[in-house]
């Protein structure tokens, strides 16, 4: 989701790999192991859970997550827990990076020292302050002066164990002072509106009775104002602190005045006196995105050179191939060029002229597509892009039963438990193999078309080529098809979308025996047995070698490289894009009926959006796609909830709360795009619900009235595809930016080759130049394209840097700012001056 700023949109995203912890301290009890868990938190607000890993106090968990980030965020949080009596978590330690720190970690192995979660050190949000210092005159004729403390609103404030009751205490400090003073509590808010003045005496006469004001007048810039946040509890340990700032007087300047944004801070010496190196550490990946897209004529010139690469002789000079070239990792480039190509419909013949140059290159036909090349990256890609559903409707149902069977499968005899049986095991696996084997060589006919389009060619070239091999024109579409994309996709079914967490030690053996042996069957390689290194594997694959396996191996190859001969829009097999549990409220069917919230079990299809009781269970109610008439958030306003949304039928909406912001936008996103093409879809909505007889946004009585706001933009209906070109187009331009001097490198062995036909010199050795006249002109127009794009980031940041005031809602005042807008206040005046 975007956020606009000036007619450019702003995404952030991030990319995470939970590797693993390691020293956890041990459990008290005399078991002294632990079942942990780790969660990503956007601030407080939990996005993503890990499985649970029982009895250890090293936890391996390898998952990968990725999301689009819907907000603004201050810290990226990683919480350690575990799973104690009842399943219920206590928290053992944490990792907090802050957004400006990100960077440092970008795609590096770190292990971060875990620290103390204390509830002080928990804290997120803002507040607004206006203050105001002014002059009284007393009865007696002594000048005093008074601050007016206003106490505007906050906003993002956390939520306590399901509430927000928030209250403040505002207090005058100094050598000499603490006053309070409390707001009233406004209930069930995060984002309170208070609105209170609060008036503090600064100065004091001589005459003042008590003792420690004996001097003439205080100095205010030694004062200071302290506002803490906290929850109202009705819990016998008392009120919870929420977070608070301390604003010193000198702020006020000349003018007397201050109105600003503060962010709210922990408390000093909030955190428990706990050793750092007694928590353990946590090992993370973090790749964090932040894409700053110019509106779509700013990207013509690159575009139309990147859209142009198929059509360029040779293929090598090509814009596309040169970014492979200069990238450090072709997968770098792979992932923006499949989904530009994707999206404008290019994907089928660029991929096909890199691949036909690669073949003619290639000189032992069973060596043909097996390198980490630009064409490998791209088709791995678009495999993964274009036939995630392909995979879901294929592999899912047998992946869950493998899951949840826990049948032993192990037949490495030196493995072998004593009380499992090698033929049991052997047996188990064989039948497991059969029916993922029959469930793929029958699956042809649902292949994705982009596909089949791009394994037609690569037939072709290989056949074309290899003349004399007639097994090539099989495996050069078999080295991706089993190799690289169901092999895998069994392997780690949760990298694949097809199991939310990785599998349990057993059943992840269970998975890597099928996934080599699915991968050997579909090599067709003449020595089947010598592909393993393993006696037990050899002797386990002589159940295979039959001919009937190579038979429906081919035949299901020919199948899928037959370009364009099945339509993906012809196949009546519904596919489950999304489920889990949410909360929703009663659809309220009877008009006096009690309108409660229920959490229930929602799953979405291709052909309805339903909701169960739990998961499994039949359904309590059924949405065709056809009467999705709109997908929508719902303001926060209309019940107090936070992440909710609805979902707009002819006759009612439904309104539904997710359990955060990252899975809220996802539901929105995959109910509109799977919605889009209705027919009957609205244009306006109500962003508010229809409460005690009229709608909360507009004030209509009429519960049938129109809505009062347009719907969002129109996205994407291919569920599969949903691609922003422009964004893509930006991340290309980063790429080129961040390897500029790898392009003039480039631009210089275009030079030596074209007057030096001696050896190749060692420094240019890693560029494939075909043509370099031809090279050499691509080149300058890529220079010429990125250095223009590049004027166009640095008058934006300029602009951006000059329009920052910082104090606004914005870009509120935190701990590494104030300095910041002291010396922004110091400069406006002067220039006023």
């Amino acid at each position: 989701m975007a956020v606009e700023e000036e007619g450019l949109r702003v995404f952030q995203s991030v990319k995470i790999k939970i590797g693993e912890a390691k020293n956890i301290p041990p459990y008290p009890g005399p078991n002294r192991m632990r079942d942990c868990y780790c969660t990503v938190n956007l601030d407080q607000e939990e996005v993503f859970r890990t499985k649970i890993v029982e009895k250890s106090l090293c936890p391996f968990y390898g998952e990968d997550f990725y999301c689009e980030i819907p907000r603004s965020f201050r810290h990226l949080s990683f919480y350690v827990f575990d799973r104690e009596v009842f399943r219920r978590g206590s928290s053992i330690g944490k990792v907090a990076v802050k957004k400006e720190d990100l960077q440092k970690y970008h795609g590096k192995d770190t292990w971060f020292q875990l620290q103390p979660v204390s509830a002080d050190s928990e804290v997120q949000g803002k507040v607004h302050l206006e203050l105001r210092l002014s002059e009284v005159i007393t009865d007696s004729g002594v000048i005093n002066h008074k601050l007016a403390t206003r106490v505007l609103e906050c906003q993002g404030l956390p939520i306590v164990n399901g509430q927000c009751d928030p209250y403040a205490a505002v207090s005058l400090l100094g050598p000499s002072r603490s006053e309070a003073k409390k707001t009233k509590v406004k209930r069930k808010t995060n984002n309170p509106q208070f609105e209170e003045v609060f008036y503090f005496e600064v100065t004091r006469p001589l005459s003042y009775t008590k003792r420690q004001f004996d001097v003439e007048e205080e100095d205010v810039d030694k004062l200071a104002l302290r506002v803490d946040l906290w929850n109202a509890s009705n819990l016998k340990f008392g009120d919870e602190f929420l977070g608070g700032v301390r604003v010193p007087l000198r702020v006020l300047g000349q003018a007397g005045v201050h109105d600003a944004w503060y962010f709210l801070q922990p408390r000093e010496n909030g955190g428990k006196s706990v050793k750092v190196e007694e928590l353990g550490s946590l090992r993370l990946n973090i790749v964090y995105t932040e894409d700053h897209v110019f509106p779509s004529e700013h990207y013509t010139p690159l575009r139309d050179l990147l859209l142009h690469s198929a059509n360029v002789e040779p293929v090598s000079a090509s814009t596309a191939n040169i970014l492979g070239e200069v990238c450090r990792e072709k997968q770098e480039a792979a992932i923006p060029l499949v989904r530009l190509f994707l999206h404008y419909g290019k994907i089928v013949p660029f991929i096909s002229a890199i691949a036909h140059a690669e073949v003619n290159r290639t000189q032992d036909p069973n060596t043909i597509f097996r390198g980490n090349s630009l064409t490998s990256k791209c088709i791995d890609e678009t495999m993964k892009l274009a036939g995630m559903h392909y995979l879901q409707v294929t592999l899912k149902p047998i992946i869950d039963e493998i899951c949840t069977e826990h049948k032993s499968c192990e037949i490495d005899p030196v493995k072998l438990k004593e009380s499992e049986n090698l033929e049991t095991n052997r047996e188990n696996l064989r039948h497991y193999v059969d029916r993922i084997f029959n469930v793929i060589t029958t699956s042809g006919v649902r292949c994705p078309t982009v596909m089949c389009d791009i394994f037609f060619s690569l037939r072709e070239s290989a056949a074309t080529r290899f003349q004399v091999d007639q097994d090539v024109r099989y495996t050069a579409v078999s080295s991706f098809i089993f190799l690289r994309f169901f092999a895998p996709a069994i392997l780690s079914p949760n990298l694949f979308h097809l199991r939310p967490h990785h599998p349990d030690p057993a059943t992840s053996r269970t998975l890597t025996l099928i996934s080599k042996t699915i991968q050997t069957l579909g090599s067709l390689a003449k020595s089947k047995s010598a592909n393993f290194k393993e006696s037990y594997m050899a002797a386990f694959y002589d159940y295979f070698n039959e001919q009937k396996y190579a038979d429906a191996v081919k035949n299901f190859l020919d199948l899928i490289s037959t370009s364009g001969k099945w339509d993906q829009k012809s196949i009546e097999t519904p596919i489950m894009l999304k489920e889990g549990f949410m909360i929703k409220r009663a659809q309220g069917r009877n008009r006096f009926g009690l309108k409660n919230f229920k959490k229930r079990w929602f799953r979405l299809t291709n052909h309805e959006f339903t909701y169960h009781r739990t998961k499994g269970e039949g359904a309590l109610c059924s949405i065709p796609i056809e009467n999705i008439l709109a997908v929508e958030r719902l303001e926060e306003e209309s019940f107090k909830m936070k992440n909710m949304f609805q979902v707009i039928q002819p006759e009612r909406a439904l309104y539904i709360q997710a359990n955060n912001c990252v899975e809220a936008r996802d539901w929105i996103d995959i109910l509109t795009k799977v919605s889009q093409c209705n027919r009957k879809r609205l244009s306006v909505y109500h962003p508010s619900a229809y409460l005690n007889g009229h709608w909360l946004c507009c004030k209509l009585s009429a519960d049938a009235a129109p809505g009062c706001t347009p719907c969002t933009g129109s996205l994407p209906a291919n569920i599969q595809l949903d691609v922003d070109g422009d964004r893509e187009t930006e991340r290309i331009y980063s790429l080129f930016s961040t390897y500029m001097t790898k392009l003039i490198k480039m631009q210089e062995a275009c030079g030596s080759k074209s007057v030096y036909d001696g050896p190749e010199q060692e420094e240019y050795s890693t560029f494939v130049i075909d043509d370099p006249q031809e090279t050499y002109k691509t080149l300058k127009q890529i220079v010429s394209a990125v250095q223009t794009l590049e004027q166009q980031h640095t008058k934006y940041k300029r602009d951006k840097f000059k329009k920052t005031k910082i104090g606004s809602q914005e870009h509120p005042i935190g701990d590494k700012s104030f300095q910041c807008y002291i010396r922004q206040q110091s400069e406006s005046s002067t220039y006023s001056i």
